[in-house]
């Protein structure tokens, strides 16, 4: 009997599992419907600042276009990978996957 899938599993074309790690530092992501026209991307990375803190980088838009970035400073790299983690499991269900 094949193991049941979960709903946060993300299967690649060959049928194997991405693992991502457990507190990642950037993640991208694609969405890609033709009949819809949709091709967009949405790029996350936590980056150091010159004062201690952590920025999360958001960047997101058409493939092959400039698009456009967020920077969201928190007061440490954890708050920073929390907020990372909450943006990225919405992107899921949206349709987003991670960028092979």
């Amino acid at each position: 009997m094949a193991p049941q899938k979960r709903r946060n599993d993300q299967a690649l074309s060959d049928g194997k599992f991405l693992q991502l790690p457990l507190f990642p530092d950037a993640v991208s992501l694609v969405r890609i419907s033709p009949l819809c026209n949709m091709w967009r991307y949405y790029d996350l990375s936590i980056q150091q600042d010159l004062f201690g803190g952590a920025l999360l980088i958001r960047r997101w838009g058409r493939i092959g276009a400039p698009g456009k970035v967020r920077h969201d400073l928190f007061p440490d790299a954890g708050a920073a990978a929390n907020q990372l983690a909450v943006i990225f499991r919405k992107k899921l269900k949206r349709g987003y996957i991670v960028r092979p």
